[in-house]
């Protein structure tokens, strides 16, 4: 079975990417339940200051509607239902923001185009019969039965409980039979909610499991993300070889600019380059073998001198890199060197001027 190898952990690259197709654990039951029993406890919390105002403006409605002149008296219908008003307004806008921070804190802000796009597959009868009488759409139904049937109980333990006080109810005024009714309803109202949220958490757990097995990753999917993240091996190779070949061709440029070549004879060849306003010499250009008799080639064609020094060569080579000054304790070698050289030059100079004169 293919699914038996996926036995890894999903990589951030995978989960950012399932994350843009709008693949993320969220329940929609955890934020209907949370706004659910946040207006419920808000509304518990104000009912008796909104039992009085609405006795008010009821009051007054009635009032003008008594009067005949309900225009005449608009304004103060207005002020009497401003505080009902405001309750209402109260109760949805906390309502919303806690919908609003539940679904933030399950996946964060997601903006996946990609789910937005248009797909004939949705608008086929035949596929959304097929998702309508499968086991998917058994297993969500059946868990929504679930904690109806919690709520069904809880209000049949409630009847049970107060079986008593609703037979004596004919016995007790308006203002009793309402207390009663609305507390009991209250009372049922936030259980049920509370047994929504903690019924949607548990959602919220499934879903979040459920989405980390769809996110699994064999060891092959991992093989294939490091190729596409860190290149095909082969291509790197490839890539190396490449910028090793231009390294080379520029080094053998630059070493056109020596002062010297310090070799060993067959093995090592270093490039040294010095000018008057440099601190020290630098190694322009250094090989083994291959590398260092191209380097000798390009200082016979340029005229550069070479000179068979075998330990300096060595140490030039093991100890500087292409581009850095000879290191002090080798600045006395190197100046007998290039002395050596420089009045070798002015003895040549000298020599073929007197030839000129004759």
């Amino acid at each position: 079975m293919p699914e038996a190898n996926k036995t890894e952990q999903a990589t951030p690259r995978r989960r950012q990417k399932a994350r843009e197709k709008g693949q993320i654990a969220r329940s929609r039951e955890l934020v209907s339940s949370l706004s659910a029993l946040t207006a419920v406890l808000l509304l518990g919390a104000r009912g008796p200051a909104l039992a009085g105002e609405w006795r008010g403006m009821l009051g007054s409605v009635l009032d003008a509607a008594g009067s005949g002149d309900l225009g005449r008296d608009l304004p103060l219908l207005m002020a009497a239902s401003l505080p009902v008003l405001q309750v209402g307004a109260l109760v949805l806008g906390l309502a919303w923001m806690a919908a609003m921070v539940s679904g933030v804190a399950q996946g964060g802000l997601v903006f996946a185009p990609s789910a937005l796009a248009f797909n004939p597959e949705r608008l086929n009868p035949a596929t959304r019969l097929e998702q309508l009488f499968s086991l998917p759409a058994l297993g969500r139904l059946l868990k929504s039965l679930l904690p109806g049937a919690a709520i069904v109980y809880l209000t049949l333990a409630l009847l049970t409980r107060d079986w008593r006080a609703l037979l004596t109810m004919p016995h007790l005024a308006l203002g009793g039979v309402a207390g009663f009714s609305l507390g009991r309803v209250f009372e049922v109202a936030w259980k049920s909610s509370l047994v929504l949220l903690i019924w949607a958490g548990a959602d919220y757990l499934i879903e979040r499991r459920k989405l980390e097995s769809e996110l699994r990753m064999s060891r092959q999917d991992l093989k294939d993300e490091y190729k596409e993240t860190e290149g095909h091996p082969t291509v790197k190779a490839r890539i190396r070889r490449l910028q090793r070949s231009a390294r080379r061709r520029r080094m053998l440029e630059d070493a056109k600019r020596a002062a010297v070549v310090i070799t060993n004879p067959a093995e090592f060849a270093v490039a040294l380059e010095y000018k008057p306003e440099m601190p020290a010499p630098v190694v322009v250009a250094k090989g083994r073998n291959r590398l260092a008799q191209e380097i000798k080639e390009i200082a016979r064609w340029e005229g550069i001198p070479l000179v068979e020094n075998p330990p300096l060569a060595h140490a030039l080579y093991r100890a500087v890199e292409v581009g850095q000054s000879i290191p002090p304790k080798l600045y006395a070698v190197v100046a007998g060197i290039l002395a050596a050289i420089y009045r070798a030059q002015e003895r040549a100079a000298s020599a073929r001027g007197r030839k000129g004169g004759r």
